[in-house]
């Protein structure tokens, strides 16, 4: 059976596997992908060779030169989450040229670079040299960054903005408070919220404390030594990247009408009681490709007013030693996996 991702059903049965630190060769009409057979640790993911993919309508297909590793990537990779059961070939993010586009394409041509997310969370596939997505998922790749940089925003970014910007409609003055803010989504989102001209009050360990300061965070907690249920009071938006009981102790510091927004899709236990005895908001979010999304967050890169911290680049080859290294939880910024021949990688 041939693994999901990248339009999978237009790829052929025949898959050559090795182990990810060996070599695989392609052909004009295969490519090197990051597949798994079975859920389990970063051990589980194997280089293989598939049928590279053919664009649908609507579609594009493009050659990857950078794509980030998040959360979500080894969360599926471990259990049965929205995915199902492999084979599959995960990731989301995307940044790269476009090779072909199919018909009814009118936003771009061969040779554009691009960036954008597949549609979560069933057009994983980015994990590959090749990948096909809609083409309204994707827009042109700001000049002034690289695929590496690019690479590491669409999820987290996309998260960021629907969460801040087409949820809770943030503007200036508002009190935010952003958990985890040394994370990928946390991080971009600290921008974000500045940019819209709010106060930004972030979590996150002491020794990441200058990090999220240098973002532009107005206050800074250590949650490991302080609890902030306690220490922030009348926000307007809490932005929850951890969820569990960080979503409850959340509603304390919120003020009347305030509204938590947890891109953690599943609600504590008492949640909507608790926002109800309070008289606060909640809602949870799933990020969704988003062309006009994209769009906004170039114009943030372009303006300066956003940037992606990768804390690691890894070959794709090395995709296991990328997982093992987000699961220690110790990252500021993004993780990126970087395809052969692109700057950056590291055989």
């Amino acid at each position: 059976m041939p693994p999901r991702g990248g339009n999978a059903d237009r790829m052929s049965a025949e898959t050559t596997q090795k182990t990810t630190t060996e070599h695989v060769t392609t052909t004009q009409h295969t490519m090197r992908a990051i597949s798994q057979d079975v859920l389990g640790g970063p051990e589980v993911l194997k280089e293989v060779e598939v049928a590279r993919p053919e664009p649908g309508p609507s579609e594009v297909l493009i050659r990857v030169h950078a794509a980030g590793v998040n959360p979500t990537d080894w969360k599926h990779r471990k259990r049965s989450i929205l995915l199902g059961e492999p084979p599959f070939i995960l990731g989301w993010d995307v940044s790269g040229v476009v090779e072909a586009v199919g018909s009814g394409v009118t936003l771009f041509k061969p040779g554009d670079e691009v960036f954008g997310m597949l549609p979560y969370p069933h057009g994983v596939g980015s994990h590959a040299e090749y990948v096909t997505g809609p083409a309204r998922a994707f827009a042109h790749k700001p000049t002034q960054i690289d695929h590496v940089q690019a690479g590491a925003l669409p999820l987290a970014a996309l998260t960021a903005w629907q969460a801040l910007v087409d949820t809770a409609a943030i503007r200036a003055g508002d009190r935010v408070l952003i958990h985890a803010a040394a994370g990928g989504v946390g991080h971009l989102a600290v921008q974000i919220a500045k940019a819209r001209g709010a106060y930004v009050i972030g979590t996150a360990s002491a020794a990441k404390h200058e990090f999220v300061r240098g973002l532009g965070a107005d206050e800074v907690l250590d949650y490991q030594r302080a609890d902030f249920a306690e220490a922030v009071h009348d926000v307007d938006v809490v932005l929850d990247t951890i969820g569990g009981e960080y979503q409850l102790r959340s509603l304390r510091t919120l003020g009347r009408g305030g509204l938590l927004v947890s891109v953690l899709p599943y609600p504590a236990q008492g949640l909507a009681e608790a926002a109800d005895r309070l008289g606060v908001r909640t809602e949870l979010l799933i990020v969704e490709a988003d062309h006009a999304g994209m769009k906004a967050i170039a114009a943030l890169v372009e303006e300066g007013a956003l940037r992606a911290t990768v804390a690691e680049t890894f070959p794709m080859a090395q995709a296991a030693k990328a997982h093992e290294f987000g699961e220690t939880n110790r990252t500021a910024g993004k993780l990126v996996l970087v395809m052969s021949g692109v700057g950056g990688a590291r055989d």
